[in-house]
């Protein structure tokens, strides 16, 4: 019988969303234990070497957890995402395949202000991924995280437009979009410097298709980010991350996600 180990994520890096990442984990664990898979969890605090299961479906972001994870990967059991992967979706590696492979990302000049953004870490505060309006209040934000210790920094011109949220599962044909709204769920409120939808149309199709290339090359099948929409009906990716809360997509997403699973453990 095929175990399944869920590993959930560190409350660090998961800033006001805590319930919701384990409420995605936890539909995932339901859908599989209702094909029969045996189904259990812990914190990614708590993995150890001693840890026993032929599946890991895992939000791990720890470095200590992810080395834990890929060990479980050469022993050959399965790791969704996989570490490697995870490693790869940091912001500033993030932005260099974006603008590497020709996948639309966010302009780095403009007359709009800026985004300034930890460059090696998921944002754990809302100190990590702040907006500037000029240059002056951009220096003395570099200086704040110069002091804090954090050099690996991506800068960004703000986009004008709809903030569209996009969540995928790779291989799937799982993807989904939901544009901002007044009354949406926030970790910091930024998605208030855009304002709200417009509703500019957009070709989802390219942006799927935009998502899809960026997590093969990151290497990760679980998926999410946002992008902004311009008028013109033009985007840019101006966030992407490993395995999000699909908090309003949660059923199909576990379905998605579990499929893929039984699809690549039936496939061994």
């Amino acid at each position: 019988m095929t175990r399944v180990l869920k590993v959930y994520r560190a409350e660090c890096f998961s800033p006001n969303s805590v319930e919701r990442d384990r409420a995605i984990m936890d539909a995932v664990g339901e859908v599989l234990s209702n094909r029969g898979y045996v189904v259990d969890g812990l914190n990614e605090t708590d993995l150890t070497a001693e840890a026993a299961a032929d599946v890991f479906i895992s939000m791990a972001r720890t470095p200590r957890a992810l080395a834990v994870l890929k060990e479980k990967e050469r022993e050959g059991c399965l790791v969704v995402n996989s570490p490697a992967g995870v490693e790869m979706c940091k912001r500033s590696v993030v932005d260099r395949l974006m603008r590497d492979n020709n996948i639309p990302a966010a302009p780095l000049d403009g007359a709009d202000g800026y985004w300034i953004k930890r460059g090696d870490e998921a944002a754990q505060q809302k100190e990590d991924v702040v907006f500037v309006a000029n240059e002056g209040e951009k220096r003395r934000v570099l200086e704040l995280f110069a002091h804090r210790g954090i050099s690996d920094v991506v800068v960004t011109a703000h986009v004008k437009g709809d903030l569209v949220k996009f969540y995928g599962v790779t291989g799937t044909g799982f993807f989904r979009t939901f544009r901002h709204c007044a009354n949406g769920y926030s970790k910091f409120g930024d998605e208030a410097v855009n304002g709200l939808s417009h509703g500019y149309g957009f070709p989802q199709e390219r942006l799927q298709g935009d998502a899809e290339r960026l997590a093969a090359l990151a290497g990760v099948a679980v998926y999410g980010g946002d992008c902004i929409v311009r008028r013109d009906g033009s985007y840019a990716i101006i966030d992407f991350n490993d395995w999000p809360s699909f908090a309003m997509c949660r059923g199909e997403a576990a379905e998605a996600i579990a499929g893929k699973v039984v699809s690549v453990v039936c496939g061994k």
